[in-house]
This record gives structure tokens, C-alpha cells and sequence, in this order.
């Protein structure tokens, strides 16, 4: 048995409620070695010497290339647990406590793995309107000047500046077009005044960029969107500001005697000005970007200040999310502050951290509800895009992102295969639609949120940075590839297993391109098989109730095909 491979740590995404009594037990071991896992749960609190143990067995839930996940969830009376587990290899059998292995049982409770008390308050609660969102993605510069248009000239009012002419009476006019494609949660990049066209650099946080438009056209935009039951989410930007931001241009004018001193991080008197020329700025920012200087979050003065702008634009405007720029820059203490106060105002507020990497230091509860989940991307991108892995590795992949986090995370997490800040996944595939329709149906296939950047579903191609964010080709976009996005969409919202956290691998095969899943919801479950190479394969068996199918003859798969069926 590779004991050194075992691995659970309580009160983690290992253990966790889900809800009122009801606790999910993880175990992760090395793939193909144990042939059973059985948990053992007693109440901590038990007045009886050895506590009553209430066995539960557990089962593989998702496996990797290299470990298994075993999982079971347990519906239990008490609040408190002691626990451990019994294992067994088919030779050699032994019992797991909280820091050994042994062969017999123990007495002393001090051993035992333990929940000390399932609080409702540290239980991990996410807005359920998360596990039925399509989210579409709008950088406002690119996206509309009026409906099904965009000037794609630059505009300047003030200090703001716009490079391609879009605007939020652009985005309103065109709402229709949202609803036709099927989404349901609108993501809009930073609308606060700003100077550079991208709005990073935000001058202003209680009032729009004149550039984009004014607060009476965004209060008509989110209006109009709750009336097509369309959510709303902004972009904050709370790590760095503008240099002409008015807390530095003060302590650049001031210096020592400005009351926002120490508002700015590791901070140096006298400020070297951006225009200077100097390689490194004496103050931290974004990056080396002197034009955006570093909040420090800590300062209690900022803390309110950014938190009164979070609840500003819940409270004045009704938005229904904040997706949370370089949010793993910024301390913890402001995080959990934010959260308090947004989610007093409106709980089903969500929270979207950006975390490029692992982050479950950030969803745990008092943080986040979700990040962006660039791994997503990133696998996808391996194995659909580069075909640099196997069904096998792919799937290992997806099963460790879902066993990264608490289960209650999972259908919130954004998942995306493009955004302002990357390369489009069509140029990844070199133009190949074929490769690049099978990413998207596996990202409209699988748990947590899916997230289309504005022009996906029109074939929008770029890789640097002007040509990714490029106009939205409203006048000679790809139709054919709008109506795949339409119907992959639509298949998603009507079907509740495709909305679900359960996601089984049934055939994920090494030096293999096809993939077969299972996506399960009370009363129904639905199978997908993708085939993402260039040779014919045969499934299984033909499959009887096909919902929607591509190069699918008999039990025949072709080449960059897909069949979804219902079982």
C-alpha cells in the first residue's frame, strides 16, 4: 500500500459541510491502489468508551494520472466528528487516524481525525443562481456604438480616452442579440472613469467613464437587463488606481503633509512622476506600470474607501456581481471586509476573484464565491487547441480542478477559454473550427460557470493585444459558428445535469483522443463523447437517444466530432 501517497486534511476541501448536517469526506491515494475505502464517523461528544463509529463507504469520484479521489458524502446527526478511515489494497488492510496508520483500533480520541463543529456561519455559501449562468463577457470599448455597430473610432472626453467608439447605450441596444445567443449573466471589463481605453487605470470609482457613457445609461442598461432576466456583473479594480488618481496626485503635490501618505504602498517621498523616465518607480504599482500606483488595502482609510465603492454600485444600481481584478494582490483582511459588506446589501451578490492559479486559498467561504478559471483554459488549450496531451492526461486534469475546491464552489467557478488579457482560442487551434467547436461544447458541458468573451461565437481570432481586443465583427461575423454557440447554449439551460457539480470520466484513454463523460442532476443524466482527432473511432455501443450530434454514424464517431445522448 503507498501509504505515502494518502492524503486528507480536515475542515479543507477534503471536509466540508454542504449543507445543514450534511459532510463531504475526501481521500485522496495513488491511482489504482486501493481497491476500498471505508469512512468511519462517531459523535465527538459520544459518553461511551470506544465512541460509536457509523461506517460509510466510499468511492473513486475522479482520478488524475498519478492519484484517485475517493469521496463520500454523509448525511450526519451530530455537529460535532470524529473520524477515520479503514483501507485496504486487496493484501493489506490498515485504519488511518490523524497522524498514523495502524492495523488495530484506538481508544484514545485524541487520534482521530476530527470536525470540531459544523458552524453554519464558516459553511461556504455561494448565490445558486451561479449553477444556471452562461456568462458573456463585453470589453465596452469593442463591443457596440448602436445596435449591431461599432465605429471603431477613438473617442475623448475630459482625460478619458476610448479606442474603438464602444459604448453602454451600445451594449443596451443590442441586449437582443444576448438573449437570441441564450446568455444569461452580462460581464462587463472596467465602465469606471479611467483614463486609457481599457479602464484599468481608474480615475474615478463612483461614476462611469464619459467615454463609455453616463450613470443614467448604465442605471438603464442594468435595468433593462433584470427585465430580460439578465444579471449584471462589473469589474473592480481595487488594487491600483490612476497616477492622476486624486489620493496621488495629492501626495505627489503634498508630499509628507498629504493626509493620503500612507494610502500607497511601500511608497517613497518625493514621487518620481511616471513622465520621468526612470525604469523602476520609488512607489509600488501593477507590475513595473508606473501609471498605476498600488493601493495599500491594509490602510483602513482605503479599506473603506474601496468597500463604500462596492457597496455604492450594489446599492445605487442594483448589480448582481464584482469579478475582482488582480484580486490575489491584495491582503486578505480587505477580501473578507468587502464580502461583509457587499453581501450585507444583497447576499446572492457574487464575488470573482482573478486568480490565474490554484486558488483555493480564496474559496473557502470568506472570500470568494469563484475565480477565473485560467487551468481551465489551460488544459483545454493542451488538448484541444495543441493536442500536446492525451484523453487521459486531459481528463486527470479536469478531475483534479474539481477536486481542488469545497463542492459547493464548483458550479460558480468562471470558466473560460478566452478573455481581454490572453490570446483568442480560435488562433490557438491555427483557425481550425473543428478543434475549437469541440472546446466549446466541452466548456458548455461541464461544471461551473461557462464565461464567452464578446466575438467568440463569431470567430473573432487575435494574439496580441489590439487584435484580441479588436471591434466585434457584427457585419461579417461567422453565422455558422454563432449557431453552434446558440445551440450549445440552449442544450446547456435545458438540461439540469449539464448544471449539475457531477462530472464522470467513463473513457479517457492514454495515446487516445477520445473522451467520453457522464454529467448527472436528480432523474437524468446525459452522456458526452468527443472525438478530438483526426481518425474515425467507435464508441461502446451506438447510442439510442441522441440529443445532438455531429460525424456520428451508428456506434461510428468521425473525426472532430460529438455525440451528447441521454441515457
Amino acid at each position: 500500500m503507498r501509504k505515502d501517497a494518502i492524503v486528507h486534511l480536515p475542515m479543507s476541501e477534503y471536509c466540508h459541510a454542504v449543507s445543514e448536517k450534511r459532510i463531504v469526506f475526501r481521500l485522496r491515494a495513488a491511482r489504482g491502489d486501493l481497491a476500498a475505502c471505508t469512512l468511519y464517523y462517531g459523535d465527538t461528544a459520544c459518553r461511551k468508551t470506544p465512541i460509536d463509529f457509523f461506517p460509510a463507504p466510499m468511492y473513486i469520484v475522479q482520478q488524475d494520472e498519478w492519484h484517485d479521489w475517493w469521496e463520500v458524502e454523509v448525511d450526519s446527526p451530530f455537529h460535532r466528528l470524529h473520524y477515520y478511515f479503514e483501507l485496504s489494497d486487496g493484501v493489506e488492510k490498515c485504519l488511518f487516524y490523524g497522524d498514523i496508520f495502524t492495523d488495530h483500533l484506538v481508544d484514545d480520541r485524541s487520534e482521530y481525525f476530527k470536525l470540531p463543529f459544523d458552524h453554519r456561519a464558516d459553511r461556504a455559501v455561494v448565490p445558486a443562481w451561479t449553477r444556471d449562468a452562461v456568462v458573456y463577457n463585453i470589453f465596452p470599448d469593442s463591443f457596440a456604438t448602436g445596435r449591431r455597430f461599432i465605429s471603431g473610432a477613438p473617442t475623448r472626453v475630459h482625460s478619458c480616452e476610448g479606442l474603438r467608439g464602444g459604448t453602454l447605450r451600445g451594449v443596451l441596444e443590442n441586449l437582443d442579440y444576448l438573449a437570441e445567443l441564450g446568455v444569461n449573466c452580462l460581464y462587463l471589463n472596467p465602465i469606471f472613469a479611467a483614463g486609457a481605453y481599457h479602464k484599468y487605470d481608474t480615475l474615478d470609482y463612483f461614476h462611469v467613464d464619459p467615454a463609455l457613457g453616463t450613470d443614467d445609461d448604465l442605471r438603464a442598461l442594468v435595468e433593462e437587463c433584470h427585465a430580460r432576466d439578465l444579471r449584471v456583473m462589473l469589474d473592480g479594480v481595487f488594487n491600483h488606481c490612476s497616477w492622476r488618481f486624486f489620493a496621488f496626485e495629492d501626495v505627489a503635490r503634498r508630499g509628507a503633509s498629504s493626509p493620503y501618505r500612507d494610502w500607497f504602498y511601500h511608497l517613497e517621498l518625493p514621487i518620481v512622476r511616471p513622465e520621468s523616465g526612470e525604469p523602476i518607480p520609488n512607489y509600488e504599482c501593477f507590475g513595473y506600470e508606473r501609471t498605476m500606483p498600488k493601493f495599500d488595502t491594509a490602510n483602513a482609510q482605503v479599506r473603506d474607501y474601496l468597500c463604500r465603492v462596492g457597496e455604492h454600485w450594489v446599492r445605487a444600481f442594483d448589480i448582481d456581481g464584482w469579478r475582482l481584478d488582480v484580486a490575489n494582490e491584495i491582503d486578505d483582511g480587505f477580501w473578507r471586509e468587502f464580502r461583509r459588506r457587499v453581501k450585507a446589501l444583497k447576499p446572492d451578490c457574487l464575488l470573482v476573484g482573478e486568480v490565474w492559479e490554484t486558488a483555493r486559498h480564496w474559496l473557502s467561504g470568506d472570500m470568494f464565491d469563484s475565480t477565473m478559471n485560467y487551468d481551465f483554459r489551460k488544459h483545454a488549450r493542451r488538448f484541444f487547441a495543441e493536442e500536446s496531451i492525451d484523453a487521459r492526461a486531459f481528463a486527470g486534469r479536469c478531475g483534479d480542478m474539481l477536486m481542488r475546491y469545497r463542492r459547493q464552489m464548483i458550479p460558480a467557478q468562471l470558466n473560460l477559454l478566452d478573455s481581454h488579457d490572453v490570446s483568442r482560442f480560435l488562433s490557438l487551434c491555427g483557425g481550425d473550427l473543428r478543434r475549437y467547436r469541440l472546446a466549446a461544447l466541452f466548456q458548455l458541458t461541464f461544471p461551473g460557470m461557462p464565461s464567452i468573451f464578446y466575438g467568440d461565437e463569431l470567430g473573432v481570432m487575435g494574439v496580441c493585444e489590439d487584435e484580441y481586443r479588436r471591434e466585434m465583427p457584427w457585419a461579417d461575423g461567422d453565422a455558422a459558428l454563432h449557431e453552434f454557440f446558440r445551440r450549445a447554449i440552449a442544450l446547456r439551460r435545458a438540461h439540469a445535469a449539464l448544471r449539475s457539480d457531477a462530472f464522470r470520466v467513463l473513457r479517457a484513454e492514454a495515446g487516445e483522443r477520445l473522451l467520453i463523460y457522464a454529467r448527472e442532476a436528480a432523474g437524468e443524466r446525459l452522456t458526452v463523447a468527443i472525438n478530438a482527432g483526426e481518425q474515425s473511432v467507435c464508441l461502446p455501443q451506438a447510442p439510442a437517444d441522441v440529443l445532438w450530434a455531429e460525424g456520428l454514424e451508428g456506434a461510428s464517431l468521425g473525426a472532430y466530432s460529438f455525440a451528447v445522448c441521454a441515457d
